[in-house]
């Protein structure tokens, strides 16, 4: 897939993107953001791919649960996006059919949630699976530009193929990660990519109650040996959701962990 970076302005495309991303970054302001401020900018991203998918929703309608049809949709896939992240890097065509089948949950049949519409797309769905699968130089986000272009153009799925493209691409940015909690209750974490541990990353966390019996916390990591990250807070006793973006130059991954 590296063949990529040699086509005729994907390499000043991609430069200019991230050094847009880079440029973000460096506000320290963004770098400190609350669980409110974390949730805010999920259900931002949820409305802006549903305004690209057709929805006529405003965002406070969004955020009031007043939103349109495909609002609805597009909100509830950004729900499941961090749980599928590492199925999407062992079995791309187990996690496109599930982030299809839950976008299209209200407006599908049942036996065509997640089901290519013909054999042709069937074949293009393995082809993209095949490429997603197969190791490569080329940066992740060009690998998630790859993977929003061809279903957002090739639209293998009935319906919802524009939520379920950015959806992939958001997803295929993630990398190899292990999260545990030493003997006293801190979160060790390590983000690698091809096996390496990846340096110089930025974090967003927030760690809730999977009941919401208790309010969320920020989450705070210092860089440990061995390229890991050791969070400055101790999780409290009892079973608890660490909802993590992970940002490395221009490229970002967002993992949900559960903790215990």
């Amino acid at each position: 897939m590296s063949w990529l970076v040699s086509l005729e302005g994907v390499p000043s495309a991609f430069t200019a993107t991230r050094d847009g991303i880079d440029a973000l970054l460096r506000d320290r302001g963004l770098r400190r953001t609350t669980p409110e401020q974390t949730a805010t900018s999920l259900l931002r991203g949820a409305h802006a791919s549903a305004v690209l998918e057709g929805s006529t929703s405003t965002f406070e309608e969004v955020a009031e649960g007043a939103g349109d049809a495909i609002a609805v949709d597009a909100v509830r896939v950004s729900t499941e996006l961090l749980s599928l992240v590492p199925v999407l890097g062992r079995a791309p065509l187990q996690a496109l059919a599930r982030i299809h089948a839950v976008a299209s949950a209200s407006s599908l049949p049942e036996e065509r949630r997640g089901r290519p519409r013909d054999a042709a797309s069937a074949e293009r769905l393995r082809s993209l699976s095949d490429a997603l699968l197969a190791e490569t130089a080329a940066p992740a986000l060009m690998v998630a530009a790859l993977a929003h272009a061809d279903l957002a153009t090739a639209a293998p799925f009935p319906s919802h193929n524009g939520i379920v493209a950015r959806a992939a691409a958001q997803d295929r940015l993630g990398w190899d990660k292990s999260a545990t909690l030493d003997a006293d209750r801190h979160i060790e974490l390590a983000v690698r990519s091809q096996g390496k541990p990846l340096e110089g990353l930025m974090t967003t966390a927030t760690l809730s109650h999977p009941l919401g019996q208790l309010p969320a916390r920020a989450v705070h990591f210092a860089p440990a040996a061995d390229g890991r990250l050791i969070s400055r807070e101790t999780v409290p006793a009892g079973r608890w959701r660490l909802d993590l973006s992970v940002r490395h130059g221009a490229e970002e991954a967002r993992y949900r962990i559960d903790l215990q």
